[in-house]
């Protein structure tokens, strides 16, 4: 079904967020691939209290790109997946996240690129819910876009010296 283009280390190390995108379809099975794993996700007690809805409509996108601040780039992207999560779940926001890692990564094995857009109760939370019918026993958590990249960013990031130590802070 798939072709694995790189290695998982790979994958974690030359991901990128992506804003600008080609007009290029993502075909179904692909699609359907980077959904799975984020079936897949680790989830608090097992809970799999999530619900993916995938926007490819142009007019929807549209309507997302115009409520959401920092999202002025889900128009171009092929599709943008709203995660939403059950309100009572017992780790929604972390079920919610790791979910969304899982198709950031997936999406990058088949050349995918993707970029978060942090929603958990953000100015266009509700709005977004309204529109993509969200029942009230869910609300949204993160949004990813997903498409082809037409940029390489640089990603600066700092040293693992930086960031690591052992047995204290």
């Amino acid at each position: 079904m798939k072709e694995v283009i790189m290695d998982t280390i790979e994958v974690i190390k030359t991901r990128r967020s992506i804003r600008r995108y080609l007009d290029k379809e993502i075909p179904k099975n692909i699609l359907m691939d980077i959904l799975d794993c984020a079936r897949l996700a680790p989830s608090g007690h097992n809970a799999q209290a999530w619900r993916f809805v995938v926007v490819t409509d142009w007019e929807l996108k549209e309507k997302l790109t115009q409520i959401t601040r920092y999202g002025k780039f889900i128009k171009d992207a092929y599709a943008v997946v709203a995660v939403f999560c059950e309100k009572d779940a017992p780790c929604l926001f972390e079920d919610a996240s790791a979910a969304t890692e899982n198709i950031i990564l997936a999406a990058w094995n088949y050349g995918i690129g993707s970029c978060w857009i942090g929603s958990y109760k953000r100015a266009h939370s509700k709005e977004t819910e309204q529109l993509l019918n969200c029942p009230d026993t869910h609300e949204l958590v993160t949004m990813v876009t997903l498409g082809y990249p037409d940029e390489k960013p640089v990603r600066k990031k700092k040293s693992l010296e930086e960031v690591v130590s052992f047995n204290s802070f």
